[in-house]
């Protein structure tokens, strides 16, 4: 049987299609810049989107936030890979009142509207808003984001709710799953460049300074990113919403371009002046358990010096080596993500290698 389509069922296939994945040159204008200049670039890319109505958001949530199965897709309650303890259907269960968990979902605003006032067209950017159960959306409040190791809250897929373990930061934080910190890191990223020099009046927060993240945040941020990769529910996100807004957010399409906006460093000359030239070197293995060796590629046999670091740039240690294999141990580093600096005691030569602890 022939299924009839109407002249408008076909303008929104045909728009799907259309905006179904990165158009030719839509970043063209950023490549090859690096940290504020690129932040600006990308900013005069995805900014003057199509805002969308805060009602028109539950309808947009079938498209954004849809699970293979058809029910709604809910960060703070869905176990990937094992099975949720509850799940939502797409209209049926929209809230209204609730009193307990998987009573019904809303709409979270993962960066709270308290921290922009509440204005538009932040209020309903669907790239920092997801359908979330409504009692945990209670719970976590207009908290930041954090990581909790005595919850006060334990929802039921494990999000939790408490004081903050994250240097710099002590207060009430929320700590969603590990297999979403990395989506919820890249969201505000997007925010800091969305709306980069449009939140001169944003209230912000103890997380952020308008939509840029602080000092802290972007620490635990930037970890969030590299242990959580790009997912293909995010990918399969991004399109959607740029099907609805026309915009997309770039550190989906190009993980790589939080180091080259927040974590970019040109290189310095040395004492004499002379530009230091870039260390090829690759730490294997990667994750690291307890030991993992830099190997030096095509390099003299110098003096190095070895310093590990975190994100929230406290050095941990350092050490002095010669040769081409580095042993480095790890068993003293809580898990997580790191960055290893070596450079040649002449200084002639330096890398940056970031590593993931088990």
């Amino acid at each position: 049987m022939l299924r009839k389509f109407t002249l408008s069922t076909l303008l929104i296939l045909w728009n799907l299609l259309l905006f179904a994945q990165i158009p030719p040159h839509y970043y063209d204008s950023a490549v090859g810049d690096t940290g504020v200049v690129m932040k600006m670039a990308l900013h005069n890319i995805i900014k003057g989107h199509t805002v969308r109505s805060y009602s028109q958001l539950w309808t947009d949530f079938k498209s954004t936030d849809k699970k293979a199965n058809g029910k709604v897709w809910d960060i703070y309650s869905d176990i990937p890979g094992g099975t949720p303890p509850y799940e939502f259907t797409f209209v049926t269960d929209q809230c209204g009142s609730y009193q307990n968990e998987g009573d019904c979902y809303n709409r979270e605003h993962s960066f709270p509207k308290s921290w922009f006032g509440n204005a538009s067209p932040m209020v309903s950017d669907l790239f920092h808003i997801y359908p979330t159960d409504g009692k945990v959306n209670g719970w976590r409040s207009n908290y930041p984001y954090g990581e909790v190791s005595n919850p006060t809250v334990t929802t039921q897929n494990g999000s939790k709710l408490g004081p903050c373990t994250v240097a710099g930061y002590s207060g009430t934080a929320f700590e969603p799953i590990d297999e979403y910190k990395g989506d919820l890191a890249r969201t505000y990223f997007y925010m800091a460049v969305r709306y980069y020099t449009e939140d001169g009046n944003w209230p912000g927060s103890a997380m952020v300074n308008g939509a840029e993240p602080k000092a802290w945040a972007l620490a635990m941020l930037y970890q969030w990113h590299l242990q959580d990769t790009v997912s293909q529910k995010e990918i399969d996100r991004n399109n959607a919403i740029y099907a609805l807004q026309h915009n997309r957010n770039p550190f989906i399409d190009h993980p790589e371009w939080v180091d080259t906006i927040w974590f970019y460093k040109p290189p310095t000359p040395d004492a004499i002046g002379n530009q230091v030239k870039k260390l090829d070197a690759v730490l294997m293995p990667n994750p690291v358990e307890n030991t993992a060796y830099i190997l030096l590629l095509n390099h003299q046999n110098k003096q190095w010096i070895i310093q590990v670091y975190d994100f929230a740039g406290r050095k941990l240690s350092e050490k002095e080596s010669r040769g081409n294999r580095i042993k480095i141990e790890t068993q003293n580093l809580q898990p997580g993500a790191y960055l290893l600096i070596i450079r040649s005691s002449d200084n002639e030569y330096s890398s940056n290698l970031k590593f993931i602890k088990q």
